[in-house]
C-alpha cells in the first residue's frame, strides 16, 4: 500500500488506528489493521486492486457519521478513508448539476450554489459534516425528503470502483438495469463512488414554517395523518415527543414549549399555493388539539426552528450519557398506534426513549437511554431498541429509512425479508464482488453472526477464513 500510495497515505500506528475503529452513535468497535487516505480515484483504484490481489477485505469510509455500523472495520482489513477526496469539481447551474468528490460535505454543495438560488434537496441533520459519499452509500434522506426525496432522486452520475479495482461510470437514464438505483443505498459493499454529480433544484418562490403544539403523541400523530389525508403536500413534517424538547431546549433554546409533542411543517412552493397550504394546516392542527401554533415570522425565526430539530441527536447528551439511535419506518395511519407501543416498551423495559422523527413519511428514530456505566443497561437498551424495530414491522413497516442496515441490524433482516429475497440479494452482491472483500458482514445476515440463516447460504471466501468484522 505504500508503494502504491505513498507513506503520507497510510496509517499504521495502533493509536492513530483507534480513531476509525467505529462510525456515529454504535456500541460496535473493531481496530483496522491500516486506513488508507488516497487523494484520487487513481489512488483508491490503486489500493482496491492491491486488497483484490491480496484477498484482504476493505471497507469505504466518509465522515464516520453512520448510525448502523456500515463503516465498522473489518479486522485485519483495510480502512479506505475518503476525507481526503473533499473537491467540487464542477457547477453547471443551466444544467442543475454540480459535481463533487464523495468527501464533500453535504451542506456544501447547497454553499456553492446558494447565491445563485439553488439549494441541495437531501438534507440529513449532520448534513453540516456527513460526506456525500456516505450519503450515496446510505441513500440518505433527511427532514425534507417527504417532498424533495432521497439521494437516490438526485444522483445523476457516478464514477465508480469496483471491488475488482476496475473503475465504471454509471449514469441515470443509461439502457439496461437501474445500476444507479441498485449501487445508492448499498452500504459500501458493491465499490467505492470516486465522482458523484448531483441534482440541484432552485430555491421555492416561498417557505412558511409552522410549529404547532399538541398535549399527546397521539394527537400530534393523528395531525400528521390528517395533513396528508387533506391534499395538502408539505415539505417536511417532524415530530418531537417532550423528552427530546427536555434536551433541545437546554442544549440549544429553541423556544420550544413546554408540551408532550410537538409538530415542525414545512411547506414550499408558489405563493398562493404555500398560504392556502398554510391555512389548512393550521385548521387542522387546531382541530386535532393544538393548543399553541406559531408560524415563524422570517428567517432567522425559521432557522431557530430547524435548529432545535437538527440538533436534537447531540442536545440528547444533556438528559443521558448514552443513547442507541434506532431507524424504522411505519406507515403514517400506525403512527399513534406505534407510538403506544413504544411507550409501552419503555414502561416494560425501564428505560426511557426520546421521540424525535420524520413524522411526514413515517419513518421514526427512537433514541433509548440508558446509562453504559450501570451494569446490564447497555444490553438491556439494545434489547428495546430491536423490540421497537419489530414493532414498527409488526405495523406493516420497514427496518430502516435513512440510516442503513448496516452490521447493527443485519440480523434482522430475516425478519422481513423471506430466504429467496435474501438469495437474490446475495446473487446480486456476489455479481459485483465475487471474493466477498468489499465491506464483508454488512447488510446481509450470516450464520457466523447471526446463528442460522433462512435459505441457501454460501459463505464468501473471507467468511470462511474467519476474517469477517468482529463485533
Amino acid at each position: 500500500m505504500t508503494a502504491a500510495l505513498g507513506a503520507d497515505a497510510v496509517i499504521r500506528e495502533p493509536a492513530q488506528l483507534r480513531t476509525y475503529e467505529c462510525d456515529g452513535l454504535t456500541g460496535y468497535r473493531v481496530v483496522p489493521a491500516l486506513v488508507l487516505l488516497p487523494r484520487s480515484t487513481e489512488e483508491v483504484q490503486a489500493a482496491v486492486r492491491v486488497c483484490h490481489e491480496q484477498r484482504v477485505p476493505f471497507v469505504a469510509r466518509g465522515a464516520g457519521t453512520g448510525l448502523s455500523g456500515g463503516a465498522l472495520p473489518v479486522a485485519d482489513g483495510v480502512v479506505i478513508s475518503l476525507t481526503r477526496l473533499d473537491r467540487i469539481l464542477g457547477v453547471d447551474l443551466d444544467g442543475g448539476r454540480v459535481t463533487v468528490q464523495p468527501g464533500v460535505t453535504n451542506l456544501a454543495i447547497t454553499e456553492a450554489v446558494a447565491a445563485e438560488g439553488f439549494f441541495y434537496a437531501p438534507d440529513p441533520s449532520s448534513q453540516q459534516v456527513c460526506s456525500i459519499g456516505g450519503n450515496v452509500a446510505e441513500n440518505s434522506g433527511g427532514a425534507h425528503c417527504l417532498k424533495h426525496g432521497f439521494t437516490v432522486h438526485h444522483v445523476l452520475e457516478v464514477v465508480v470502483v469496483l471491488p475488482d479495482g476496475e473503475v465504471v461510470h454509471l449514469r441515470a437514464g443509461d439502457e439496461g438495469p437501474d445500476v444507479i438505483g441498485v449501487f445508492v443505498g448499498s452500504e459500501g459493499t458493491l465499490g467505492i463512488a470516486t465522482e458523484i454529480v448531483v441534482r440541484i433544484v432552485r430555491r421555492p418562490e416561498a417557505v412558511r414554517t409552522l410549529l404547532a403544539g399538541f398535549d399527546s403523541l397521539d394527537a400530534a400523530g393523528t395531525a400528521v395523518s390528517g395533513v396528508i389525508a387533506a391534499g395538502v403536500f408539505p415539505s417536511a413534517i417532524e415530530m418531537m415527543d417532550r423528552v427530546t424538547i427536555e434536551a433541545v431546549e437546554a442544549a440549544v433554546h429553541a423556544g420550544y414549549p413546554d408540551v408532550p409533542a410537538i409538530l415542525i411543517v414545512e411547506l414550499d412552493g408558489l405563493l398562493a399555493q404555500v398560504e392556502e397550504d398554510l391555512e389548512r394546516v393550521v385548521a387542522i392542527c387546531r382541530d386535532d388539539g393544538a393548543g399553541e401554533i406559531r408560524i415563524a415570522a422570517d428567517d432567522v425565526e425559521r432557522a431557530l426552528l430547524w435548529k432545535g430539530r437538527k440538533s436534537a441527536f447531540g442536545a440528547m447528551g444533556r438528559v443521558s450519557p448514552d443513547y442507541y439511535v434506532q431507524d424504522g419506518v411505519v406507515p403514517r395511519t400506525r403512527l399513534p398506534e406505534v407510538l403506544r407501543r413504544i411507550g409501552e416498551l419503555e414502561r416494560e423495559h425501564g428505560l426511557r426513549v426520546g421521540n424525535v422523527f420524520h413524522a411526514g413519511d413515517g419513518n421514526l428514530h427512537p433514541l433509548v437511554l440508558y446509562d453504559h456505566e450501570k451494569p446490564g443497561q447497555a444490553e438491556q437498551a439494545e434489547r428495546l431498541a430491536t423490540a421497537i424495530l419489530e414493532a414498527c414491522m409488526d405495523a406493516g413497516g420497514a427496518l430502516t429509512g435513512e440510516h442503513g442496515i448496516g452490521v447493527d441490524k443485519a440480523c434482522s433482516m430475516p425478519k422481513m425479508f423471506g430466504p429467496d429475497d435474501l438469495e437474490a440479494m446475495r446473487r446480486l452482491r456476489q455479481a459485483f464482488d465475487p471474493a466477498g472483500i468489499a465491506n464483508p458482514g454488512k447488510v446481509l445476515p450470516t450464520p457466523r453472526l447471526c446463528g442460522e440463516v433462512p435459505g441457501p447460504y454460501r459463505a464468501h471466501p473471507l467468511e470462511k477464513a474467519g476474517l469477517a468484522e468482529r463485533s
